[in-house]
């Protein structure tokens, strides 16, 4: 929906990440550790899941149990597409302090691998704070609660521990993750200035009046029963 020259600069509003030796620091340091706790279990397994980005269906649709309905591309298409464009401006959206401040991951610092090990190469090379798949899913439950307000604070929930689950994967400090809802905040609030965008929420509710009636074809109390664990 919007052109890199057409950002919000993140800057602005986004602190610094905590300083070496620092309360905010030994937290994330300290939520890092408990995370890890949870290595090869099912919060562990859903990290994984809301890591990929790439593969059809499997980023949006877990949004479907908090949503109520069935979200992919064959059922709700404009939905699908609605939301994948955001994505784009939505991880975007953290480059510029990512570059600013070049923070190392979580497993660069306590030496333990992460959910996705085929991605490290490339994770390592791509900063931390803050958190682009963060801002990623914290703005797609904004656009989503907004879409389906009955379900609006459960999509919320399900956008903040879509971020989470960075931390539970290894890939991002707690404070990586908060960052990232800032700066998905102010983009969804851009986003609403762009006439595309406002056209294709347009369009998917009144796709969502009809996709209402497919429920979720995935576990969704095996999915809740994982979440339970996020903070």
């Amino acid at each position: 929906y919007l052109k890199p020259d057409a950002f919000p600069d993140a800057s602005v509003f986004v602190p610094p990440p905590p300083a070496p030796g620092s309360a905010a620091q030994l937290r994330d340091e300290q939520m890092a550790a408990e995370a890890l706790t949870q290595k090869g279990k099912a919060r562990w397994e859903l990290a994984a899941r809301d890591a990929d980005l790439s593969t059809p269906d499997v980023a949006v649709g877990n949004f479907s149990c908090a949503a109520g309905f069935e979200i992919s591309a064959k059922a709700t298409p404009k939905l699908d597409k609605l939301l994948k464009n955001a994505a784009t401006n939505l991880g975007m959206s953290t480059a510029g302090v990512k570059k600013k401040y070049q923070r190392q991951r979580p497993f660069q610092s306590n030496g333990q691998g992460t959910c996705t090990p085929d991605w490290e190469a490339v994770l390592t090379h791509d900063f931390s704070y803050p958190s682009g798949h963060s801002a990623i899913g914290f703005g797609w439950g904004l656009i989503l609660a907004e879409l389906v307000p009955d379900h609006g604070p459960a999509l919320v929930a399900r956008g903040m521990a879509f971020g989470d689950s960075r931390r539970y994967c290894n890939a991002h400090w707690m404070s990586d993750i908060e960052s990232g809802r800032l700066a998905a905040t102010n983009m969804v609030a851009r986003l609403h200035a762009e006439r595309a965008f406002q056209k294709d929420m347009k369009a998917t509710r009144a796709e969502i009046a009809k996709a209402r009636a497919v429920k979720p074809t995935r576990d969704c109390a095996a999915e809740a029963a994982a979440l339970s664990l996020s903070h």
